[in-house]
């Protein structure tokens, strides 16, 4: 099928739904309904499908620029996965470890840094499923309100003393986070280890290990083909005014560059840094507005760099407030090796400088020569402004229900506001899927134009 759409056409039709954005929880919506026998168009400002993620080809292989691994314990994921006969592959198990602790580098067996991890983590995580004993529901019950003004490096360090162990799980949780602690919500961090039972090591296993074959993109391309929408790129969104005094009831979208596209509904998927480049008439309401401002902690860097040689895997964890703290090896590659690197604040470095990422990772690793880098400034692009979405203190009892709710005829969906892994390829699945059958609710009392 012939997804893309004349613009000349596009103008002068009136969709059951449109949405905005082709990331995960786009496409997923776009699916959902367009199977259901409604028509949909899609409009993605970027010319690809995929959103925060991106595999593209770098330094002589296809790197997943964006998000990547998935996990089992993701439900909506694994079913799309098994739907379309995904499979999936390990990162190479780690054979060294380092980690800076105490103000000094470290050296062991990967197990031993687990351990040190742990030692502290499993008390730190004890209370997960207390507070979210449902956590794909996590506003079901209201006993988390009681700490959501607690940082995780309040409660880190108000739980344990100043020493090696506090400076380990403190560079882990601003790994989880990509962003500086002081702000984190440690409601956040209980709500991802509750989602894997409470148990915080299979937790950091669906951060890190697991990456589909064929990349990220060959799932977006499988959900996209799977859908009987249009889709329609380079469509940056201006404006979305919901008309219901009109007789049709329709939305209207106007891009930047003049284009419109009308809908009797649409779904809005951009993520929350990304909101406010869109004017909405009328406008958004107050709870809605101050979410998307006080928006997510994730503002740090994501790099893949080459080494010269053949190194065997590690895994390197430097200090919380290094502008890189957490590097492993994922390939080799003609004699080389390739490993990722991500730090917890992209102003803090240029990752598309060698020697900048060689200055960091031989802080902790020692006889490396870092050759070439690719990445991409997911902080400074406009139509992400995050990386992985990760709630500040305060956020989930002010501010989340108010942004999943519907605005009129537009609703809203993506990993930022999703009720499960937030921050996830599954959580825009989940959020997608919610979206849809909302958006069919809305329209099942009105005849449909497919």
């Amino acid at each position: 099928m012939d997804h893309t759409m004349e613009h000349d056409t596009m103008e002068h039709e009136l969709y059951d739904v449109v949405v905005v954005g082709a990331g995960f929880a786009g496409l997923t919506a776009a699916r959902e309904l367009s199977r259901q026998g409604l028509a949909v168009h899609i409009v993605e400002a970027r010319d690809r499908i995929g959103g925060r993620t991106w595999l593209d080809h770098r330094l002589g292989r296809d790197l997943e620029i964006g998000g990547t691994w998935v996990h089992w314990t993701q439900p909506y994921v694994w079913a799309e996965l098994k739907r379309y006969g995904l499979d999936t592959t390990p990162s190479p198990e780690p054979e060294r470890a380092f980690w800076w602790a105490e103000g000094s580098r470290h050296e062991g067996g990967p197990d031993e840094l687990l351990g040190l991890i742990g030692q502290s983590n499993e008390e730190f995580v004890r209370d997960s499923r207390k507070y979210f004993p449902e956590p794909f529901r996590p506003l079901a019950r209201d006993g988390f309100k009681a700490i959501d003004h607690v940082s995780v490096q309040d409660r880190i360090r108000e739980q344990f003393p100043a020493g090696g162990q506090r400076d380990v799980l403190e560079s882990f949780w601003a790994l989880n986070f990509n962003g500086p602690l002081e702000n984190a919500a440690l409601t956040q961090a209980l709500r991802w280890v509750a989602l894997t039972n409470g148990d915080w090591a299979v937790n950091f296993e669906a951060c890190a290990t697991y990456k589909i074959v064929g990349g990220t993109a060959a799932l977006a391309a499988a959900i996209l083909a799977d859908s009987k929408a249009s889709i329609d790129y380079g469509f940056t969104v201006d404006t979305m005014a919901d008309d219901s005094v009109m007789a049709d009831n329709s939305v209207n979208i106007k891009s930047t560059d003049g284009r419109t596209v009308r809908a009797r509904t649409a779904i809005v998927t951009v993520p929350l840094h990304a909101m406010e480049t869109v004017s909405f008439e009328p406008p958004l309401p107050g709870a809605k507005t101050e979410g998307c401002a006080l928006g997510q902690v994730a503002k740090g860097a994501k790099v893949w760099f080459k080494i010269r040689g053949e190194h065997a895997p590690f895994v390197a964890l430097g200090g919380a407030d290094w502008p890189l703290n957490f590097f492993q090896v994922e390939y080799a590659l003609d004699g080389d090796t390739i490993a990722v690197g991500f730090g917890p604040d992209a102003s803090k470095i240029d990752v598309e400088d060698p020697a900048a990422v060689q200055a960091q990772l031989t802080r902790l690793v020692p006889g490396v020569e870092v050759v070439d880098v690719a990445s991409h400034n997911w902080v400074a692009d406009p139509l992400s402004g995050e990386t992985w979405p990760m709630h500040r203190t305060g956020f989930l009892s002010a501010y989340l229900s108010a942004l999943q709710a519907a605005h009129g005829r537009i609703l809203f969906a993506g990993s930022d506001i999703a009720n499960g892994w937030g921050g996830f390829i599954d959580g825009a699945i989940e959020s997608g899927m919610e979206a849809a059958c909302a958006a069919a609710s809305l329209l099942a009392k009105e005849p449909s134009r497919a």
